[in-house]
């Protein structure tokens, strides 16, 4: 006991044990669905399922305790909402690029993120990008997520008269229908673990109407990883034209990490009066590895998740809960029967809730403002529209250059962000 105190200063940071027990239990259940989603998501392109879920595992489970034994910090890692399915349905689906390619793209862009690090680079960069931008791009990411659950689900499917429309409803649908309310409800009730929750009804429920199936076994030896470990064509992501890609990685997983890190700090107590995080690059050290460890594994990019609040407003203060969160990937990795039986129809809601916790940033747009708020509805449509993070992005930063530009609004502008603004051009063309 006093080793861990002494070890993760829990008595310095006004904890205990229990708390942070409590505290890691708690972003475990909070974070579980994406033990579920990640596989769903990545197999559709191709990846082994089997393999997805172990890997997911192994990644959420390595990243949350580098946090912990890096850090100190009671954060927890694991494959990113709105990255996987970028990974996807925009590089190997919507570009026709294979998915060994694809976690090419991953590594490199983890790479590069590593590099921005040394200099202080990697803050430069994040200062240099327009507030209304940074914003947007999780609006846009929330509603291209949420789209994609709708049409999994079953709900929106397409239409040659109307591109899109509403699909003919069915047992799988309905099933789906409610798993969502029963979500939403036990989230707006704060019921920890609410999307886990709706994910096991709708499973339970396809039990009873035939449309689930039973495993064989609770209990087994995961599957293996071999299928796609180590599966990753770094050669073949050395492309000018999966710039683009990669800086949308790098970029996304940048800012998602930065303003979890920075919120969930404040709230621990490790953030100052001027909003310094003690400690931060060792946070987006053990971000930025676990992206290239995920890679190597065969996961799209692995990043601090939000649902983190959820164990620091449990208790969580320091590297022991994260510690505790990880023990419990590692047990839930011989349980996987039960993860492979979850039908599509039982994860898809869990898209359209994140969906909508990432979209409702957007209120914080300045929407009096039309220089900012022309190009964050751009960044925000285009997403789900051209079905890729990174044309959203690339639309985005043009139109705000374009806007200044033309409205003689020049201070608004930096190198930095012209530098971004040609690489995008070159992104589209090419």
């Amino acid at each position: 006991m006093n080793f861990l105190n002494n070890f993760f200063k829990i008595k310095e940071r006004h904890s205990s044990i229990k708390h942070e027990i409590i505290g890691g239990t708690t972003t475990f259940l909070t974070m579980a669905y994406i033990i579920f989603i990640n596989p769903a998501i990545l197999s559709e392109s191709g990846m082994d399922k089997g393999a997805l879920i172990t890997v997911t595992i192994i990644s959420a489970a390595i990243g949350t305790l580098i946090s912990a034994l890096l850090a100190n910090a009671p954060f927890a890692l694991a494959p990113g909402m709105g990255l996987n399915a970028f990974f996807t349905y925009s590089l190997v689906i919507g570009r026709d690029i294979p998915w060994e390619t694809a976690l090419g793209i991953v590594f490199l862009s983890g790479v590069f993120f590593f590099f921005l690090s040394i200099g202080g680079i990697r803050e430069k960069i994040a200062n240099a990008i327009p507030l209304c931008l940074k914003i947007s791009v999780t609006g846009g990411i929330g509603l291209f997520i949420a789209f994609i659950g709708l049409k999994t689900l079953g709900i929106v499917s397409s239409n040659p008269a109307t591109i899109i429309g509403l699909a003919r409803f069915n047992s799988q649908i309905l099933i789906g229908v409610i798993g969502l309310f029963i979500a939403i409800i036990l989230e707006i009730k704060k019921v920890k673990g609410g999307i886990l929750i709706g994910i096991i009804s709708s499973t339970v429920i396809g039990l009873f109407t035939g449309d689930t199936v039973m495993p064989s076994s609770i209990v087994s030896m995961p599957p293996s990883i071999a299928p796609i470990a180590f599966k990753l064509d770094i050669l073949g992501a050395l492309k000018l034209s999966l710039l683009g890609p990669a800086f949308s990685f790098m970029f996304v997983d940048l800012f998602d990490s930065l303003g979890t890190l920075i919120a969930c700090s404040k709230e621990i107590g490790l953030a100052d009066k001027n909003g310094k995080v003690k400690d931060l690059g060792k946070m987006l050290y053990a971000d930025v590895t676990s992206t290239i460890i995920g890679a190597v594994l065969g996961t799209s990019t692995v990043t601090t998740l939000s649902e983190t609040a959820a164990g620091i407003a449990a208790g969580a203060r320091t590297g022991l809960a994260s510690v505790v969160t990880s023990l419990f990937f590692i047990v839930a990795l011989f349980f996987t029967p039960l993860v492979s039986i979850v039908p599509s129809f039982a994860t898809s809601p869990a898209l359209i809730i994140v969906g909508v916790y990432m979209f409702k940033n957007i209120y914080e747009l300045d929407w009096k403002d039309y220089k900012t708020l022309f190009p964050s509805f751009v960044t925000i449509l285009m997403m789900p529209l051209t079905y890729s993070i990174s044309t959203g992005l690339a639309f985005g930063f043009i139109s705000y250059i374009i806007i200044h530009a033309g409205t003689g609004d020049f201070k608004k502008l930096n190198p930095t962000l012209i530098f971004i603004g040609t690489l995008s051009v070159l992104s589209l063309i090419v």
